[in-house]
């Protein structure tokens, strides 16, 4: 990785919803108030089990080719970041378009904002403030070498499959042994009982979500 830049890595498993990530994540200075970063429930009324949802940071990133005024940019560290402010004209493309269902449009801003992986803090070598202060390690950052130190039997992987659409990200996901890809059933999301599509994938993959 160029730079200062390290590793970014989610464990779900390891969330214990305390939301001490969203306090962090509005003290940032440039969205100060406002928290790039939510804590969601897996199966709500199911389980408690919560997980922190961060930019994925896509290598060909939706949001992006949704774009009509070419507002998103993805810098040469594969970070995608906000908007940019002379150009987004607020139109929710990019909303409606990420799977990960993280653009969000800042009413009072007229611009896009999404978590840009404390790219004022990451660029100096400082850690996210999300991974500064999780306390279970959910949210970790730092180079494969410590993560396989801390978690030797982590493993860490970075593609998705939504329906038919593969996407690699910058940001990993450590799952179980033997989990290659995260495979999202797009249809049992949008019409659960409906008629799902043709398994793609390991069926550990989807037992893990």
């Amino acid at each position: 990785m160029m730079g200062p830049f390290l590793e970014f890595y989610v464990d779900p498993q390891r969330c214990i919803g305390c939301k001490a990530c969203e306090a962090a994540c509005s003290e940032c200075d440039t969205h100060r108030g406002s928290s790039m970063i939510h804590v969601d429930f897996i199966d709500p009324g199911v389980s408690p089990q919560t997980a922190a949802t961060v930019c994925m940071h896509c290598e060909n990133p939706t949001c992006a080719s949704v774009c009509p005024a070419d507002a998103i940019k993805v810098d040469e560290h594969g970070i995608v970041h906000s908007s940019l402010k002379p150009r987004c004209i607020s139109c929710n493309n990019c909303e409606l378009a990420c799977p990960f269902g993280v653009p969000k449009i800042s009413i009072g801003l007229q611009q896009m904002q999404k978590c840009d992986m404390c790219f004022d803090r990451t660029s100096i070598g400082k850690k996210p403030m999300c991974a500064t202060v999780c306390p279970t390690g959910a949210l970790f950052y730092g180079t494969p070498a410590e993560l396989a130190a801390r978690r030797p039997q982590g493993h860490a992987i970075n593609l998705w499959r939504f329906g038919v659409q593969e996407i690699r990200t910058r940001v990993r996901v450590i799952v179980p042994a033997g989990v290659e890809v995260l495979e999202i059933d797009v249809a049992e999301v949008i019409e659960p009982g409906g008629a799902a599509l043709p398994p793609a994938a390991s069926e550990s993959a989807r037992e893990f979500l």
